[in-house]
């Protein structure tokens, strides 16, 4: 059953059964799904036979909401092996310093982004390299058209429940175009060892697992989520997942510059209302930043309803990543449920996209 105002959360148990009965479209199933669709990316990848060129300008890669994430964790997940600009843009048009030798990854899952639309047009014009992956829509028929090469994405999702297939198709086109390694044994180990999390923190794991644990914690609070480094595209996601899912606002900012400024803010954020501050760690986050979120959280301690600091799990970079996504998505989802509210409809932007066309 779903929780009201008046029922007390820790008391409610977050199994398949108390899922199921908010979750109506099974937005869980696609969410514990994330190491097949790992597998399932690299394998429609390497079915689509793109041979590797030389793009000296790097990669960008357009997209927008769920589609654009995948390039903001591939860049993450590169780190310091990337040898060429990755860059993930969220807009109309290309990034002005793009030229003829920047590779554009157009990646819009439903194929009618309008934005990504006017992405793949501008890099027409301008005689760049261009890729595509997508599920389908317009987008797949001009690049069929065009001779673009399409990596196919597996139907029936909501786009932000494609999130391996946007982050594989990144790092792929990365390497192809010779901004970074190869990374396709590294997003097997991930497929692997998430696996395990899934077991760990899905609907049949302990009531007391980290995930249901925070969920509870987070209940009937604002989240702000604070990343840095490798984490700061995952507190991105993170926030995003609470929007959608869970239909409640969610804030993210980075460290060390959440110091220089949010940090004040959070001094009469109790009299405004219930945030809850989280912080996403990693094994290879700075000294200096570690000291600085054990800190912050001290601070802000009487401001915010609880401060959590999160880690990511794994040992390689594409692992610690995938953990941090694998739990932000299960949390919000948790939190969905706690709410009694379905997780997958997104009527607002279904509504926006509807008086967008009609002007």
């Amino acid at each position: 059953m779903a929780a009201s105002p008046s029922h007390d959360v820790t008391e409610l148990r977050l199994d398949a059964e108390t899922i199921a009965a908010v979750d109506r479209s099974d937005m869980l199933a696609d969410i514990v799904g994330l190491p097949e669709h790992l597998r399932d990316a690299l394998w429609k990848i390497e079915s689509a036979g793109l041979d590797p060129w030389d793009s000296p300008g790097g990669l960008v890669v357009a997209g927008m909401g769920g589609s654009a994430v995948g390039g903001a964790l591939a860049r993450a997940m590169l780190g310091d092996h990337a040898s060429r600009p990755v860059l993930a843009s969220r807009q109309y048009g290309l990034p002005a310093w793009t030229t003829p030798e920047t590779t554009i990854l157009c990646a819009s899952y439903s194929g009618n982004t309008e934005e990504t639309l006017a992405c793949y047009e501008a890099a027409g014009a301008l005689g760049a390299p261009r890729v595509v992956v997508t599920s389908g829509g317009r987008l797949a028929e001009l690049a069929r058209a065009d001779g673009v090469p399409v990596i196919p994405v597996a139907g029936g999702f909501q786009p932000r429940a494609a999130v391996a297939y946007m982050t594989v198709a990144a790092l792929e086109a990365a390497w192809l175009c010779g901004a970074g390694p190869r990374m396709g044994a590294e997003i097997d180990v991930a497929a692997d060892h998430l696996e395990q999390l899934v077991v760990e923190w899905g609907a049949d794991g302990a009531e007391d697992c980290e995930a249901k644990t925070l969920a509870r914690a987070l209940h009937d609070s604002v989240p702000v989520i604070g990343g840095a480094g490798l984490t700061t595209p995952i507190a991105y996601r993170w926030k995003t997942q609470f929007n959608e899912n869970a239909k409640i606002p969610a804030f993210t900012h980075e460290l060390p510059e959440l110091d220089h400024n949010e940090l004040v803010g959070w001094r009469d954020a109790s009299a405004l209302g219930r945030f809850a501050a989280i912080f996403l760690d990693d094994s290879d986050t700075h000294p200096r930043v570690k000291e600085r979120i054990a800190l912050t959280a001290e601070l802000i301690g009487d401001g915010a309803t609880g401060t959590h600091v999160v880690h990511t799990r794994g040992h390689q970079a594409v692992e610690r990543v995938l953990s941090l996504v694998l739990l932000g998505d299960l949390v919000s989802l948790y939190v969905a449920v706690l709410r009694g509210t379905d997780p997958t409809p997104v009527d607002a932007i279904e509504t926006l996209k509807q008086r967008l066309a009609a002007s």
